[in-house]
């Protein structure tokens, strides 16, 4: 059924989603055939399949199809959790990074590298690193309380976010040897060169459940609109919802970070992407927003594959000169509603 406002069931609603879906198909064709040596679409679908070339098979499914599956998972949830925390705060400029699980999963793979534990392609990283996410939520529901007020949990997500960034860069200083500093130094900036099928099986149980998470609160962030008194009468428990979301970044962003390192302005740029083709309305955001930051991130890793250099960019470098930006124009196109002045 059709409502005046276009609703899920509609063809306004449904035309960016399937939109989105095409470009974010043709995308992962062009990923697995972009390297070193580069592959028309027909050879990297025959690698994937099988049906090509020994020499093909072992480029897309060995090299590429890792690389792309995570690309695409992780702009996914980084544009979920962006537009989920946009909702729940009812303010355009939040981002994953507000309460603190990011930085915290940085620092739980800094801190196993610094110790000399592990390298940055070993199986223990990507375990410490969300071994942070997990405990910075239980850091926060432990400061703020299990039924705090928005405020009280943003301060206290943005308190264990600067903690957990004080924290990285002492381990920084602090790396035993120069090889470690720089190891930390290139982790930290993001990239999903030399991923292997083992990393898209670690993440993709806890960016698998923050997902579900996450999608859960459509109907609240639609009621927050209105209001935290509002949605409440309406029958949502707002301590609950704020806690799904919550863990749900936690889960979602920790597991990309644990597998990816650092990667910035995805979650904050893909909702503003996507919001004129569903109203403004945050309900109907979720899905479009996940596929917008999907589309980015997986953009964005073509374009490092393909600027000449002498190593590769580090992704998480081309999505903040993409992503800062965007950030600036948004806060100076907002500025009067940001500052309180009158239009």
């Amino acid at each position: 059924m059709t409502d005046e406002r276009g609703g899920p069931s509609s063809p306004r609603s449904r035309a960016p989603v399937a939109g989105l879906a095409c470009v974010l198909a043709l995308l992962f064709v062009v990923s697995l055939g972009v390297g070193p040596v580069w592959l028309s679409p027909a050879e990297a679908l025959g690698g994937l399949t099988g049906l090509g070339s020994e020499a093909a098979r072992l480029i897309v499914v060995e090299i590429r199809l890792p690389r792309a599956l995570l690309a695409l998972m992780i702009g996914f949830s980084l544009g979920l959790s962006g537009a989920a925390l946009q909702g729940l705060l009812r303010n355009p400029l939040a981002a994953p990074s507000l309460f603190g699980a990011p930085s915290a999963a940085a620092f739980g793979a800094v801190l196993a590298i610094a110790l000399g534990l592990v390298d940055t392609l070993s199986f223990a990283l990507p375990v410490a690193a969300l071994a942070g996410a997990l405990v910075s939520v239980a850091l926060l529901v432990l400061v703020a309380g299990p039924r705090a007020s928005l405020l009280v949990v943003i301060l206290a997500g943005l308190a264990i976010s600067s903690l957990a960034g004080a924290a990285t860069s002492l381990a920084l200083n602090l790396a035993p040897n120069p090889f470690a500093a720089l190891e930390i130094a290139f982790w930290l900036l993001g990239s999903l060169e030399d991923r292997s099928l083992r990393h898209v099986l670690i993440a993709a149980p806890f960016i698998a459940a923050g997902t579900a998470l996450l999608f859960a609160d459509g109907r609240a962030f639609r009621a927050l609109t209105l209001g935290e008194e509002a949605a409440a009468s309406l029958g949502f428990p707002l301590a609950r919802v704020r806690f799904r979301v919550v863990l749900g970044v936690a889960l979602a962003v920790g597991g990309g970070v644990a597998v990816a390192g650092s990667i910035g302005f995805v979650g904050l740029v893909a909702p503003h992407l996507v919001r004129p083709f569903v109203r403004n309305d945050p309900g109907r955001l979720l899905l479009p927003a996940a596929l917008a930051g999907a589309v980015l991130l997986s953009a964005a890793d073509i374009l490092v594959r393909m600027i000449p250099s002498q190593g590769e960019i580090r992704l998480g470098v081309v999505t903040a000169l993409i992503g800062a930006p965007f950030f600036i124009w948004l806060v100076f196109a907002r500025r009067r509603s940001l500052s309180g002045e009158p239009a």
